[in-house]
């Protein structure tokens, strides 16, 4: 966790909180390729990372030849590719946000809800009921993430 923080350039207490928060389903390789029969869009690994924003961090980086379909079983590559996503959302934060946010929770946000939306939380827009719950648990998830990184 910490070593994919630093490499990444975000903090390990950050990807720790975020990974509590995905955690809410089974994180079984077998459970997850069976899901996707019925759901193609399923993300995948104990980060929870659907395809497009696997394949997108993956470019230029020391995993780029992996594929998003090992994220079940490899979960350093998916915490690797949480890292970097996560670094990816800090890039694309304004200098300056309005409200009060915390630059580690708008990245979270990000994660969970796609560049896009942060940007939009960035400038005032209000959260809807997902992504407040997903604040809401990113903050509860705080001090034990802490915790868990502080070795």
């Amino acid at each position: 966790m910490r070593t994919y923080a630093k490499k990444a350039g975000i903090s390990a207490q950050l990807l720790m909180a975020v990974l509590y928060n995905e955690d809410y389903k089974p994180h079984d390789p077998a459970f997850e390729r069976s899901w996707q029969k019925y759901k193609p869009d399923a993300a995948f690994g104990i980060a929870n990372m659907h395809r497009a924003a696997f394949d997108q961090t993956k470019r230029g980086r020391p995993f780029a030849a992996r594929k998003w379909e090992e994220l079940p079983d490899d979960r350093a590559l998916a915490v690797e590719a949480a890292a970097w996503y996560l670094h990816d959302m800090s890039a694309q934060l304004p200098a300056h946000w309005a409200g009060g946010y915390s630059r580690d929770e708008l990245m979270a946000l990000g994660y969970n809800a796609g560049g896009g939306n942060m940007a939009a939380f960035a400038r005032g827009a209000k959260p809807g009921s997902q992504a407040s719950d997903y604040l809401t648990r990113l903050r509860d998830n705080w001090k034990k993430a802490g915790a868990a990184v502080a070795g």
